[in-house]
């Protein structure tokens, strides 16, 4: 098997898989980092977001060999749980079964990042590509507005 150089969260990391292997199953098996989840494995649902190089990708779709730049999960994402889009979502009670909210978060966290004010159209466009089976999207937009409110 071929040895794959990532930076994960902040970390440098040498990986021995497949040729071809999403980069979701290598964070999953080989890292152990199971914040990131499986959900449709063909990047439709959205639950497998990562950020590469600050840019929202669903890590089920990219094979590991094609990773350019550091890799941030959910995990990376801040040390103690406070990055202002995790605290919004609480305050704003997002999560019910909780199992896309991984992915919900990267992708607001991205959105934020690149646009650290966006309107209702902006966000929904954003978050359009990850599903919620509990269907608390004006949760979500309320938390991504809160969240852009914070310094």
């Amino acid at each position: 098997m071929p040895s794959v150089r990532l930076n994960i969260n902040g970390e440098d990391q040498v990986v021995d898989a497949p040729a071809g292997m999403p980069l979701l199953w290598v964070l999953r098996d080989f890292l152990g980092l199971t914040g990131t989840k499986y959900g449709c494995g063909i990047g439709v649902c959205g639950s497998c977001t990562v950020h590469v190089a600050g840019r929202a990708v669903r890590s089920c779709s990219i094979a590991v060999e094609k990773v350019t730049g550091p890799v941030t999960t959910i995990e990376g994402l801040s040390a103690n749980g406070d990055h202002p889009v995790q605290l919004a979502w609480l305050a704003e009670n997002v999560s019910q079964c909780g199992y896309c909210q991984p992915g919900q978060v990267m992708t607001a966290a991205a959105l934020l990042a690149a646009h650290p004010r966006p309107d209702d159209a902006a966000i929904d466009a954003a978050m359009s590509g990850v599903l919620c089976r509990c269907g608390t999207y004006q949760r979500i937009r309320l938390a991504i507005q809160r969240a852009a409110d914070r310094p």
